[in-house]
């Protein structure tokens, strides 16, 4: 079994470098609505993938894109997403806007603050989608799509422990480790990158191949 796929998800998607903005967004929640925040955010995660594995073809075809162009494109995204962890910022972060400070704000409303911002698209955003299509194309067969929905269930599950340890996780990390961490991540995450689109401009552009 191909475990790349696996291995390239957790690179971006990355839990523990969340971990800091798990605890940021859930200031003054209760045990009962951070266990909440946990479960959501982490099926919300599992959700995304398995969608961009079993119809993110479909929806390529229906906007008329080749897959090598999503290839290169989705290469492009990764390695930007690994530009950002090597600066020690998550893949998939975006400037904390003041919309994003009044969602946190608003947190007490139940369960929202789950999916945006921390699944999506802290967790979950466009190149983890466009990474699960990729390697849903390279799929020969129906076992190979299932075990990429099952990676889902190990990321949704990594994240789960993850936000359930975020504050120890915190205090024997430290802002320092975490910030090691991600680098690391980004850059096995920077030479996948290359791969991914070093194989979209071999199908665009045969003549590279020779």
């Amino acid at each position: 079994m191909d475990f790349k796929p696996l291995i390239t998800l957790l690179a971006i998607v990355n839990p523990l470098a969340i971990v800091p903005f798990f605890i940021h967004y859930t200031q003054g929640f209760s045990d009962e609505q951070r266990r909440r925040t946990i479960l959501v955010a982490s099926f919300a995660a599992f959700v995304v993938i398995a969608i961009s594995a079993l119809l993110g073809l479909e929806i390529l075809d229906f906007f008329g894109i080749s897959l090598a162009s999503f290839q290169v494109g989705g290469g492009m995204l990764l390695l930007i997403s690994s530009m950002n962890m090597l600066n020690a910022q998550p893949a998939e972060a975006k400037p904390l806007t003041n919309e994003m400070e009044d969602g946190a704000e608003k947190a007490a409303r139940g369960a929202s603050i789950a999916v945006v911002p921390l699944t999506i698209p802290l967790l979950t955003g466009p190149a983890t989608m466009s990474t699960v299509v990729i390697y849903a194309e390279k799929a020969h067969s129906a076992l190979q799509v299932v075990a990429l929905v099952g990676y889902g269930v190990v990321i949704a599950l990594v994240t789960a422990i993850s936000f359930s340890l975020a504050e120890p996780i915190a205090r024997v990390l430290g802002k320092t480790g975490i910030n090691v961490m991600t680098r690391l991540m980004g850059l096995i995450l920077a030479a996948l990158a290359v791969e991914v689109m070093a194989g979209g401009l071999g199908k665009l552009f045969p003549i590279l191949r020779s």
